[in-house]
């Protein structure tokens, strides 16, 4: 039975089954993935994924932290350069074995479904309750606190495990709005979306995983050794989160997923007042749609490789993390074309 009485409007809620967990990424089947593979023309390989200490000297998020790596230890034995004979004589072996803390959406990431939810009248009685993508509710299947456990926070459903079970794997495709747009900050509704699309021969598919390219994470890139926070929050473009219009377009396209090499991959400045989503592109994909989003992936040598071809389309393997209760993931994306 379905967690609720109510979807909201325009939503995929109990589209794949009361129990679905995955959202958009149904539409990525054997055939979806047959038809990517035929993208696979030269063999070469492209890592997506900016190092996971980058951000780095620029802060871009007040709450998520650096990778810290530390020895694991046996009582207070590190295992860092440690020679086995010091345990047994005779012994050559030297270990080196290491742990690391760090906020999961740090760097290059997936976003799970879990992710964003919403205050919502699930029930249809009038009150609203904070509930997730298909109706599963903070607190029952989204767990912190006490009810965590020992973890502390725990998603029971829609964690990112269930996005890495599905493999994440399959066609991709490159919208270059750095090279439509420019590098400054643009504000990108549906018409200027399609603009580039069509400008770029760009063809999207049901199934396919929307790339855009805004040269932000190239930006936070370079800028390491001379960080500049300002220049960084007006470099890019981002999506109009507001756009109606750009709501149904990702609703109708049936794509699977959104990547963009920025912060958010919509505008995270929607005016003060605005009713009545911080972030109305996360509230559309992640909760209405099961649409899965990933940021701050690196983009910059699959676009130049693309456009020196005339080309727009890859295979694309992007798994996240399979740990079981995140609701974010480190991911290290790889185009083939």
């Amino acid at each position: 039975m379905p967690q609720w009485t109510k979807a909201p409007e325009g939503s995929n809620w109990g589209r794949f089954g009361a129990e679905d967990e995955l959202g958009t990424l149904n539409y990525i089947g054997p055939a979806e993935r047959q038809t990517a593979a035929a993208e696979i023309r030269e063999g070469l390989a492209f890592c997506l994924t900016l190092p996971l200490d980058v951000p780095g000297t620029v802060s871009i998020h007040p709450r998520r932290k650096a990778p810290l790596l530390q020895p694991t230890y046996l009582g207070d034995t590190p295992y860092i350069n440690y020679p086995l004979s010091n345990a047994e004589a005779g012994l050559q072996d030297v270990l080196s074995d290491d742990q690391v803390l760090m906020s999961l959406q740090y760097s290059t990431q997936w976003d799970a479904l879990a992710h964003v939810g919403a205050q919502f009248d699930a029930d249809g009685d009038g009150q609203s309750e904070a509930v997730y993508y298909n109706g599963f509710r903070a607190g029952t299947d989204v767990l912190g606190g006490e009810a965590a456990g020992p973890h502390g926070s725990y998603a029971r459903r829609l964690s990112v495990a269930r996005l890495a079970e599905s493999c994440v794997q399959g066609r991709g495709v490159l919208v270059d709005l750095l090279r439509h747009f420019g590098p400054g900050r643009s504000i990108i509704g549906l018409e200027e979306l399609q603009q580039a699309i069509s400008a770029q021969n760009v063809e999207v598919r049901p199934g396919d995983i929307l790339m855009l390219r805004t040269g932000y994470a190239e930006a936070l890139l370079d800028m390491q050794s001379n960080p500049d926070p300002a220049r960084l929050d007006q470099t890019g473009a981002v999506l109009d989160g507001t756009d109606t219009a750009l709501h149904a377009w990702l609703s109708e396209t049936r794509i699977a997923a959104i990547a963009a090499d920025n912060y958010a991959v919509e505008n995270p400045h929607v005016a003060a007042g605005s009713c009545c989503y911080r972030l109305p592109l996360h509230n559309h994909c992640l909760f209405r749609l099961g649409m899965p989003l990933a940021e701050l992936w690196y983009l910059r040598d699959l676009a130049q490789a693309l456009e020196a071809r005339g080309r727009t389309a890859v295979f694309l393997t992007a798994p996240p993390l399979r740990l079981p209760g995140a609701v974010g993931s480190p991911v290290s994306p790889v185009a083939t074309i």
